[in-house]
C-alpha cells in the first residue's frame, strides 16, 4: 500500500517533506534498539519518541515513515534532520494501539 493512501485513510499529519513510498508492514516500539534489530525495510514505525535519534534508526532500516503517536511535539531539529535524510515523520493524536488497529483494517499487517 502507498504511504499517501495511509495518510489519507488515517488523517495523518505530515511533519516533513513527503515521498510516496510503499508500506509493507507495521513496527511498534519506543526502543531504538528494537527498531534497529527487528524492524523491516518498508515498515511504518509507530512510536512516542521524538528526538533526533529516531531519524538515524529510521534511515538505517529504510523505514517508510515514522508515525509519532499521541500528538507528541517533534522538535524542529528532528524535523530538519529528517528532511535532510529523506525520513518521513507523520503525527497522529491516536495511541499506537488505535493506529495499529486502523492500519490492520486498511490492509497493512
Amino acid at each position: 500500500m502507498k504511504l499517501q493512501e495511509i495518510i489519507e485513510k488515517l488523517s495523518l499529519k505530515a511533519l516533513t517533506n513527503l515521498e510516496d513510498k510503499d508500506v509493507s508492514g507495521v513496527f511498534i516500539s519506543d526502543m531504538l534498539s528494537d527498531v534497529m534489530s527487528s524492524a523491516q525495510a518498508g515498515n511504518i514505525w509507530l512510536t512516542v519518541q521524538t528526538h533526533k535519534n529516531i531519524v538515524s534508526a529510521a534511515n538505517l532500516i529504510d523505514i517508510s515513515a515514522v508515525l509519532v503517536t499521541y500528538d507528541k511535539k517533534v522538535p524542529d531539529d528532528t524535523i530538519e534532520l529528517a528532511n535532510r535524510f529523506h525520513v518521513i515523520i507523520l503525527s497522529s493524536p491516536l495511541s499506537s494501539f488505535q493506529l495499529a488497529s486502523k492500519l490492520v483494517e486498511a490492509g497493512i499487517k
